[in-house]
């Protein structure tokens, strides 16, 4: 009980920006200035299982801000980070609903939709390659293969 409280003072002292690929809260605090893909999964598994980012939020602590602004690569990241099974899937088949919210977060037109439901099933093995091992490779790879189109560029942000 004592780390817990000696973690909760550190954190609502903290001023510290979050890391964007996994947000605020008790886990972005306790493997702050740590690297790798182990504590980025610890630290992104700790705020998404333990219930600590909405309090963060709302408190303004735990390297979370009340006042906040939410980018759209965060939206974005977090978007796929929570479906990416489902995305995976709408992807490889070229169409579906978890498909459609995406291009809708990425501001994507009705008459552009087509060609980025085509895009994504024709590069699927490039988007969700091996390597591909977060959210954001993901994204960045998605936003790789909209670079190359001439209809979709204006997208890719």
């Amino acid at each position: 009980m004592k780390k817990l409280l000696a973690i909760a003072l550190l954190a609502s002292s903290s001023v510290a920006m979050a890391d964007q690929d996994v947000g605020c809260g008790l886990g972005t605090m306790v493997w702050a200035g740590q690297s790798g893909l182990a504590p980025k999964i610890l630290a992104a598994t700790t705020n998404g299982t333990s219930g600590n980012q909405t309090f963060g939020i709302t408190s303004g602590t735990l390297g979370c801000q009340a006042n906040g602004v939410i980018t759209s690569r965060a939206r974005l990241s977090m978007f796929m980070g929570t479906n990416s099974d489902r995305l995976a899937r709408d992807m490889s088949v070229g169409q579906g609903e978890t498909l459609d919210v995406l291009a809708n977060l990425m501001n994507i037109k009705t008459e552009d939709k087509a060609t980025f439901f085509k895009a994504t099933q024709t590069h699927f093995g490039k988007i969700f390659a091996p390597e591909n091992k977060t959210a954001g490779d993901v994204l960045a790879a998605l936003q790789k293969v909209m670079a190359a189109d001439k209809q979709l560029a204006a997208y890719a942000g």
